[in-house]
């Protein structure tokens, strides 16, 4: 009885680890990367940053809030390509 709770325990922890380890996701950008393109598109300083799946690009992106004197603006990043996906005025939905 012991033996199968221990084969049980191990399977289990090992799907967990299977589980955790698909669901992390390391892009090929780093944040670093990201944040250094984002600057070029719209110096300031970041109030926020985050990975988040969205449309457009390649779906994944660095989203940072940057401010800049009053304005502070959404810049998008695509975490696979660094490319600049998006740079509005925050809240305004336009490019």
């Amino acid at each position: 009885m012991d033996r199968k709770l221990f084969v049980l325990a191990l399977l289990a922890g090992c799907a967990v680890a299977v589980a955790s380890a698909a669901a992390g996701q390391h892009p090929p950008v780093t944040l670093a990367a990201a944040r250094e393109a984002a600057f070029k598109a719209f110096p300031g300083k970041i109030v926020s940053e985050e990975l988040e799946r969205e449309r457009g690009g390649s779906g994944l992106r660095y989203s940072f809030d940057i401010r800049g004197g009053t304005t502070t603006h959404e810049v998008g990043i695509d975490a696979n390509t660094g490319a600049l996906l998006e740079n509005s005025v925050e809240g305004s939905g336009a490019d």
